[in-house]
Parts: C-alpha cells; structure tokens; sequence
C-alpha cells in the first residue's frame, strides 16, 4: 500500500511542481504528470512511451482501433470480438502452449478486452523481460496462425459467451437499446456481435483471415509502454521487431446514423425473474475536447445525476426506490449515447422514476448548475483522474480511452482544460442542445412474474 500511495503521490508532486494551482489555465494545460515520447515508425506504427518511477514494472499495451463499430459488414458482426480471442492461439513460431509458458515463467499478467471502438492487449511485466515481451507480441501480431478446426471450436466458446451474458438483464436491456437507437451506423449492435451472426461464425474461416489481414497492421495499431523504462532502448527494440510489420490499414466505410426526429420507446422482455431496467439514451456527438458542448455532456451527466446529485439523493437514499443510478457517455469516434439507467426496486415506480429524470432533465435544461457544485466537480475529476496514475497498468488504462477515440493522448491535457472552462451556462446550453425528447430512446426492462 505504501509504495502504490507513493507512486499516486508522485503524480500529484510532479503537477504541483509543475507550477499547477486550482483554476490556473496555463497549468492545467499540463496536467498529464510524467514525460511522454511519441514516435511513429515508417509503417505508420504509432508509438507511445510514459517513462516512470515503477520499481522495475512496465505495462505494454497493444491498442488496435478496431472495435465493433468497424463491422460495417451485414452478417458479419462480432469479429472484433472474436480476435481478442484468437491472438491467444499462438504462431508456428510460438504456438499456443509455448507462448503461455513464457508468459508463466515471467510471471506475468496478459489479458485483453475489446469495446466498440478498440480491442486492446495488454501485460504486467517486469523490465527485464521487456525485451523478450515485444519479441513474442510482435511476432503474434504479424504472424497469427490458426487451423480452420481451432477457428469453429473458438467461434462455438464465443457463442458460449453470447449466451452467458444475455442471461445478465443488464446486457440484455443494453443490446436492445442500442439496437434500437442505431438504425445505420453500426453502434446498433454490442462488442459481441447480433446472435444470428455469432452462431453463423463457425462457417467464416476465410473471411477471419480477410478481417485480420485487414485490421491487424500497424497504421492500425498504438504501442502504449509506461513504466520503468529507457526511452532510447526501448524504442530500439521496437524497431527491431516491429519495422517490417507491412502496413496496409483500410478504414471502413461506417454508415452514418441519420438525425433523429422523434422519441422512441421500446419495452424489453427479459426470459427470467428481473426487477425492472430503465434506460434512457440521448444522442450527443463524437468524443472532442474542441467540442465545448460535448465536453459539458460529461459535466452535465455528473451533475445532474452523480453520486452528489439531487436525484441520487432522492431516488437511491431517501427514498429508495430504485438500486443505483448511472450516467455517462463514452468518448466514442462518433456520436453516441449519454446513457441514464437504473434499476427499479418496485416494478409500479418505473413510471414514477422516468418522470423524475424527466424533471431533473428539465431543470438542467432551463437552469445553469450551481457554481460551487461546477468548481467542485471540476477538482474531483481532476484529483480523481491524478490519483489514478499510481502504477503502469493505472496509468495506461486511464490512457485507452483516449488513444481509441483520437489515436494519442494529447487528448488528455486538452480535456481536462476544457473542464477547467467550461461554464455552467455552458452546461445549461448542453443540456437545452442534447436532452430533448426528440433525441433520446427509452427502453424498460422487464422480467417474467
């Protein structure tokens, strides 16, 4: 405990020294603590490295910017997916067994993730083991093998998957919700793919090879390396075995989702006993920091229904009604969803609750917050983000969001000074622009009785 409060104190240390104080623009414009090396390869590689006091821990992360919403195909959804998957199968250099083996001598942490606009990998190593790290990761990167029976017996355990998580109520009301507010643009369907999609994977050998041969190249791809690392070395070694990686990305062609123009409703059966869901999503534009509006979403969703927040105080401790209350939009490459969701205790308040969302959204709409609620806000996600930064895996993965939606991290310093400005006029303006009627989907989950 000691030396992870340590490394988080660090943080803060390097911002203060860095002459920043609460309020200070010029400051804030710094407020990323550790020194950053960003280099590109010939082959469009990008590269970023955060040297950082570790203790001999390094975190490397390889960042493909390819997600669900690259599967613009029809028939063809969940592929992204799929890959976090198959890039454990191994090469004819390092199959399968050989490659955890060497992970297990390391004795290090692998594991991955994928989210509508990225499929991320990532390990927890030492410093020592740097070296024989990108040898392995570059080689699987470039050189994944699989047989065409190992591909069906891992689209039958993706399938698997699918059904495990469509027994959650909360997927479930999240897969019909944004099926429901996407009509083009392929946000319409979940990281894992549409069902009827996923069971036909077994039969889509060749196309796998076509979305690797595709996707996996490294105009595509961000090297993220944080930790007890020497710049010089390091970017050395990755040149040696990453420069012949053949560039060769394509972007795709993702439809674009018409405005919408009216309220839609959708009620969600859910096959088991489930307290009512109730979701509300309004379409608000891609992630920005330039978009001053868009930036206030993030403000405004907080505000209006954080954990400080007159609803919250309402609805989950006083009166409690319902079990939780979140909101939040991503920090998509294109416009999204500030989702609103909740479970209700008592399946007759769903109407109840609806009304009181719709209250606090128009409040917010003809009304700027408060100021000292807005100045407070703005420290907390501020210390809130700095604290964060205690280790190298802390540190990359408070970093992904950004490298998925704008391909670096200058985003951060940006982001956080648009915070720092915007005002609670702003916020109101947000709020009277995105949180109309004619812009939101409501979805009600229900369970059998």
């Amino acid at each position: 405990m000691k030396r992870v409060l340590g490394f988080a104190f660090l943080a803060l240390a390097a911002f203060v020294a860095a002459g920043a104080v609460p309020g200070d623009e010029s400051a804030m414009s710094k407020i990323f603590p550790y020194p950053t090396h960003v280099e590109t390869l010939p082959n469009g590689l990008k590269v970023i490295l955060v040297p950082m006091s570790s203790n001999g821990l390094v975190s490397y992360w390889s960042i493909v910017r390819t997600g669900s919403r690259d599967e613009f195909e029809p028939g063809h959804t969940g592929f992204a997916h799929f890959f976090e998957h198959m890039m454990f199968r191994g090469t004819e250099r390092f199959p399968q067994e050989v490659y955890s083996q060497i992970l297990t001598e390391m004795g290090a942490d692998a594991n991955a993730f994928t989210s509508a606009d990225l499929t991320a990998y990532h390990l927890s190593v030492t410093s020592d083991d740097l070296e024989r790290v990108m040898e392995i990761e570059a080689d699987r990167f470039q050189n994944l093998a699989y047989a065409e029976s190992v591909f069906e017996t891992e689209a039958g355990a993706v399938y698997g998957e699918y059904r495990k998580n469509r027994m959650s109520p909360l997927f479930t009301i999240y897969e019909a919700i944004y099926e429901e507010a996407f009509k083009k643009h392929t946000y319409g369907h979940t990281t894992m793919g549409y069902e009827r999609d996923i069971k036909a994977m077994p039969d889509m050998f060749d196309y796998s090879k076509s979305f690797f041969a595709r996707y996996y190249r490294p105009d595509n791809v961000v090297l993220l390396v944080v930790g007890d690392i020497d710049v010089a070395s390091t970017m050395a070694s990755i040149r040696k075995h990453y420069g012949e990686w053949q560039p060769g990305y394509v972007a795709p062609e993702i439809p674009r989702e018409p405005a919408q123009t009216a309220e839609r409703r959708i009620e969600v059966s859910y096959a088991g006993q489930s307290l009512p869901f109730l979701w509300v999503g309004y379409k608000v534009d891609a992630f920005d920091p330039a978009n001053r509006p868009r930036v206030a979403v993030d403000l405004l969703a907080e505000l209006a229904f954080g954990e400080t927040s007159e609803i919250h105080k309402k609805l989950v401790l006083d009166e409690q009604v319902v079990e939780f209350l979140a909101a939040g939009a991503d920090p998509s490459r294109d416009p999204k969803l500030l989702d609103i969701y909740t479970r209700v205790k008592d399946p007759s308040k769903v109407d109840y609750v609806l009304a009181e969302i719709d209250r606090t959204v128009a409040r917010y709409r003809e009304t700027p917050p408060d100021g000292d609620r807005l100045a407070d806000l703005r420290s907390r996600l501020k210390y809130a983000f700095l604290m964060n930064l205690d280790t190298p895996d802390h540190v990359a993965s408070s970093l992904d969001r950004f490298v998925s939606a704008t391909g670096g991290i200058e985003a951060v310093d940006e982001l956080f000074l648009a915070y720092d400005s915007v005002t609670a006029e702003e916020v109101r303006a947000a709020a009277a622009t995105y949180l109309s009627p004619e812009r939101r989907t409501i979805a009600v989950l229900r369970g059998q009785k």
